[in-house]
């Protein structure tokens, strides 16, 4: 049997992450069931069986992997055993296979063992496997591939983390969806994830809001303004000087700075914070908001600094100038410094401004400390490729800080541009100089815009063409996935015509002849759906959630090809008249195969059509 080969890590590196990373999978107050991930499943029974052979007694079988073979005409599985055990063993792979493949044989689950090549073991799996593949399928619905191998340790997701000055854009979209699906991932594999947003309300950008709010203010009033250089000039303050002048009358227009600041920077915040929710409420995400500004207020930053400092990691030192970027006006000056190079950066990071003040990266140091001090020693935070400079410093800092027992993993997001009819779109009315969230969404929805987030890796580039997004076409993935799944509703209105008072429920479906199944592309159908379990831990564990959509455009192709095939042969159709338990096994086939696109959509955040 054979299917599509699915890009995916191997089961080692999958098994090495698990082992590292992760707590066993064996939760005692957990009912979440353990996935059926076939890849670990047959590599450890294999591995028992290797045991018993004299001649492997004093392996080790770290380097023994099982994956699809390169071909899939080749089987469902493949071992390098023989390869890599055989100079140890003192024999030649091939003979060393034959010796495994009796071994092997009788693994239940197994049909047929074959050598190929120099000594490579492919393995055939028989139906009894693939029917209990489906009935897990019917019976866990969605939660299949979902487990509990993380434990329930706790992980903090943070992501977007848009200064609050203005609406979200385009490019921060890309992070709110890289950010929640690896949330969502995580959930699946068994994490307690808390979704957070960290809100920069503590620098200058702040003051700069609170004064282009207040000339808007003043515009409310019918004074003609113009917006200096400097200032935020988009339309979307418009509201908020409305808004002041409505809560507040006149009381600031002869007021001096000192006095209105405050207040009109408070108010902004606020309502810059209700557009921020608003486009990521349309989105679906919701997340838990942390203040810089409450932080600092709290003496969060001292307190980090007094724990480095405890530990040894604070000096007072001077730093040299950047290489090659030497300042004319450049003067050596002693600073508060972090041994950040001890931890794998570069070079040791200030910590202190001249005046006293703390530096941006003190107040991130203090952020993550208070992370860490709520539990998570686990973190992913979700970037914008302008920031991967600040990657190595960060993790040092999360590493000392924790004293080695934080993990850290930083996820880049890279540039998104957008195109109408070819043209490059580069502003909104709205903001100014900009395309808002709030654009986007108007015109291609959550949905759309979430599955082509995830159609490439969150450090490339991405263009987005409004007209392709939204095309009815099977070289849309989008369209053609949500197309899949909507054929497959259309079968079972079908079924039930055809087939009254018959279970086409779960139940039903459940004790089916599997065995009918042997056309080609059935069994790639069912190959790829045994592969879902593998495909959520790897996008979990290495942090990959493109990996998804990679998997649901393979799934969809492949039930399509089976979807044509029908055509083509009347005996491949779905719904046979005249043989009811062929029919039912198809339809038990496509139901978990419509449960797969179902957990994958929600994994995605995408909500499915029904009908198309």
């Amino acid at each position: 049997m054979g299917g599509p080969t699915l890009a995916c890590a191997s089961l080692d590196s999958a098994d090495a992450l698990i082992a590292s990373r992760c707590r066993p999978p064996n939760n005692p107050h957990s009912d979440r069931p353990i996935a059926m991930n076939h890849f670990r499943h047959f590599r450890a029974q294999i591995l028992e069986r290797l045991s018993h052979i004299d001649a492997l007694q004093d392996s080790a079988f770290e380097r023994v992997v099982v994956e699809l073979p390169r071909d899939a005409k080749h089987g469902d599985l493949a071992c390098n055993a023989a390869m890599v055990l055989a100079k140890a063993a003192g024999l030649k792979p091939r003979d060393l296979a034959e010796t495994i493949k009796t071994h092997i044989a009788t693994i239940p689950g197994i049909a047929a063992v074959e050598i190929a090549g120099p000594g490579f073991l492919n393995l055939r799996l028989g139906s009894d496997f693939w029917l209990s593949q489906i009935q897990r399928i019917l019976e866990q619905g969605t939660d299949f591939g979902s487990s509990d191998l993380a434990g329930g340790e706790k992980l903090n997701v943070e992501y977007v983390s848009a200064n609050p000055t203005g609406p979200l854009h385009l490019a921060h979209a890309r992070g709110a969806v890289i950010g929640d699906v690896m949330a969502r991932l995580s959930e699946k594999v068994g994490y307690d994830v808390t979704r957070e947003y960290y809100i920069n309300d503590a620098g200058g950008q702040v003051d700069i809001l609170a004064r282009s709010a207040y000339l808007r203010y003043r515009e409310a009033f019918g004074e003609t303004i113009t917006i200096p250089e400097g200032l935020y000039p988009g339309d979307y303050l418009v509201a908020v000087g409305q808004g002041l002048k409505q809560r507040d009358g006149d009381k600031w227009l002869t007021a001096d700075e000192a006095d209105w600041l405050p207040a009109v920077r408070d108010y902004a915040l606020a309502r810059m914070l209700e557009l921020i929710k608003a486009d990521l409420k349309v989105m679906g995400i919701e997340q838990h908001f942390t203040s810089e500004a409450a932080l600092v207020a709290a003496n969060k930053v001292g307190q980090a600094i007094d724990a480095l400092s405890a530990l040894g990691l604070m000096y007072r030192g001077v730093l040299e100038p950047p290489k090659g970027q030497k300042p004319e006006d450049w003067e050596p000056r002693e600073q508060l410094l972090f041994r950040s190079s001890d931890f794998g950066d570069d070079v040791d990071r200030p910590i202190q401004k001249s005046d006293g003040s703390w530096t941006y990266f003190a107040n991130d140091i203090a952020y993550h400390y208070d992370k860490y001090q709520r539990g998570f020693a686990k973190m992913i935070n979700v970037f914008g490729v302008d920031h991967a400079g600040y990657i190595k410093r960060l993790r040092a800092s999360v590493k000392a800080m924790t004293e080695g027992t934080g993990d850290l993993t930083v996820l880049t997001c890279n540039l998104v541009k957008l195109y109408r009819d070819g043209e490059l779109v580069k502003m909104s009315k709205r903001s100014g100089n900009f395309i808002t969230l709030g654009d986007v969404l108007e015109e291609i929805g959550s949905n759309v815009l979430r599955f082509v987030i995830l159609t490439r890796r969150s450090d490339m580039p991405l263009d987005i063409d409004y007209a392709r997004v939204l095309e009815a076409s099977k070289d849309n993935p989008v369209w053609a996935i949500n197309y899949a799944y909507a054929r497959i509703n259309s079968v079972f209105r079908k079924a039930e015509e055809m087939f009254p008072g018959q279970d086409l429920g779960a139940a039903g479906l459940m004790n089916t002849a599997i065995e009918r199944l042997t056309s080609e592309e059935e069994l790639a159908v069912m190959n790829l759906l045994s592969q879902w379990p593998q495909t959520l831990e790897t996008a979990a564990f290495n942090a990959e959630p493109h990996r998804v959509a990679f998997y649901l455009q393979e799934l969809a192709s492949a039930f399509n090809a089976l979807w044509s095939a029908g055509h083509g042969d009347v005996t491949l159709r779905f719904l046979q008249d005249s043989d009811l338990e062929l029919s039912v096994a198809r339809l038990a086939l496509l139901r978990a195969t419509s449960n797969i696109i179902l957990s994958g959509f929600d994994v995605m955040g995408v909500v499915p059509q029904e009908v198309m």
